[in-house]
């Protein structure tokens, strides 16, 4: 918002800063009066106020200044003011920057310092307004999905997963088979149990199985069941993983790892709801809802022939794409707390190394290294240190990553650039709005 209100009761102040200003492109409203100055602040939106601090003739103590700024103040909490004032004056003006005044500046002023304070309160309303907008916006879906849905004990803090959670909100009322994809341990298993859980069949058992970590020759019995003498050491009939899942959800991980006998004897199951145990002719049928989740190339695997093109299009109706960790940086910080449960607290130098981090092995890898440093720091400080993280160095007691500016190199951009958020993000090779998001995730609030 660069728009300017003037408060002074000498006109040839008013229309020398309203000229200087203009030629800046910033729009001002001129008041002669604090009672004139304060109709304007309620009627209109504006970015700052330039106040004097004496209106009555003969008058020199600064107190009608001081009335003015405490109302302002009370109507306006976060809209910064520039005091001007006399050189006699100027205790009272120090008096009131320590109060929350945004500058003083003395009568006569320097337009060159008068105009750049005042781009920089500016520059700085809009980037706290953004970043409020941010929240605001951030807050206002994640309520709006939380009145919709049961988040099912999910912990996030970024869009990417929020936007990923709207969708899965949607098709999870739908008995459809989903497919999410996504890397090892982004926590693709609890996107399933959070879709089980806004289901029709929500109130039915979730069975999980991850065909990745079991032997080829056994996944069968593990999905079907098998009877008796079925194979070699099957002692004693099993109940297979659709039984346990009957009336419920079925969440088959690693899927890609399904041998191709397997896969057809799942496709017969999607479309009849139909299967036979191990060992067994006798045809059972199950209700199940089948979600299913692979970190391969199931396209890939169907173009070399390991994996059956009919039942990718089947287990792929609707794809839930899970983002790695290291895109989702705005779920770390919170992911930490949940796995801390307050066991310790971090340093701001651990906040930038786990925000710094690629994280690889996603949020399996978070979790280890918040757990192994929670043992270590034994109830106190979680140091960059005690974190371990292989990809981030300490130079000056900072953590860095080329592709992440920490939080002490956004805090000293911002120091060079005046608190100017445009030069600022300029210098840091980033948008004003990616930007915005770190001075957000960071918690800064220029």
């Amino acid at each position: 918002m660069r728009r300017v209100l003037i408060i002074d009761d000498h006109p040839g102040v008013g229309q020398a800063l309203e000229l200087l200003l203009s030629l800046h492109d910033i729009d001002t409203r001129l008041a002669a009066s604090p009672a004139e100055g304060l109709a304007l602040l309620d009627a209109q939106a504006f970015g700052l106020v330039i106040q004097d601090m004496n209106f009555t003739a003969d008058t020199t103590s600064g107190e009608e200044g001081e009335a003015l700024f405490r109302a302002i103040r009370g109507r306006r909490p976060d809209l910064p003011v520039i005091l001007l004032t006399a050189w006699t004056r100027l205790d009272a003006a120090v008096a009131l920057v320590k109060a929350g005044a945004a500058d003083y500046l003395p009568k006569p002023w320097d337009d060159a310092k008068l105009v750049a304070t005042v781009e920089n309160l500016l520059e700085l309303g809009e980037a706290n307004r953004e970043i409020a907008q941010l929240r605001e916006a951030r807050a206002s879906r994640r309520a709006a999905l939380a009145r919709r849905h049961d988040l099912a004990g999910l912990v996030f803090g970024s869009d990417a997963m929020l936007s990923l959670l709207e969708l899965a909100g949607q098709v999870a009322a739908a008995p459809v088979p989903v497919l999410i994809t996504g890397p090892n341990g982004a926590g693709k298993e609890r996107v399933a149990a959070f879709v089980h859980a806004n289901s029709a069949a929500k109130d039915g058992p979730f069975v999980a199985l991850n065909c990745g970590a079991l032997p080829a020759d056994l996944i069968e019995a593990e999905l079907f069941g098998s009877d008796s003498g079925a194979y070699t050491g099957a002692a004693k009939a099993r109940v297979g993983r659709f039984e346990a899942a009957d009336g419920g959800t079925l969440f088959l991980d690693e899927i890609g790892n399904l041998p191709l006998a397997g896969q057809v004897k799942l496709l017969r199951v999607l479309e009849t709801g139909q299967f036979e145990r191990l060992g067994s002719s006798k045809t059972r049928q199950t209700r199940v809802r089948v979600l299913s989740a692979t970190n391969a190339d199931l396209r890939a695997m169907v173009r070399a022939g390991s994996f059956r093109e009919d039942l990718l299009y089947r287990l792929n109706l609707i794809e839930l794409k899970l983002p790695p960790l290291g895109e989702r940086r705005d779920d770390v910080l919170p992911l930490t707390e949940h796995f801390l449960a307050g066991r310790a607290r971090l340093t701001d130098a651990a906040r930038d190394a786990l925000l710094a981090h690629r994280w690889p092995g996603n949020v399996r890898e978070l979790k280890n290294a918040v757990e192994r440093a929670a043992l270590l720091s034994q109830g106190g400080d979680i140091s960059a240190a005690l974190l371990g993280l292989a990809d981030a160095q300490a130079s000056g007691g900072a953590w860095r990553n080329l592709d992440e500016p920490n939080r002490d190199a956004v805090m000293s951009a911002l120091d060079a650039a005046g608190g100017n958020v445009s030069r600022a993000a300029q210098q840091l090779g980033l948008s004003r709005q990616a930007l915005y998001r770190r001075l957000e995730r960071y918690g800064i609030t220029p």
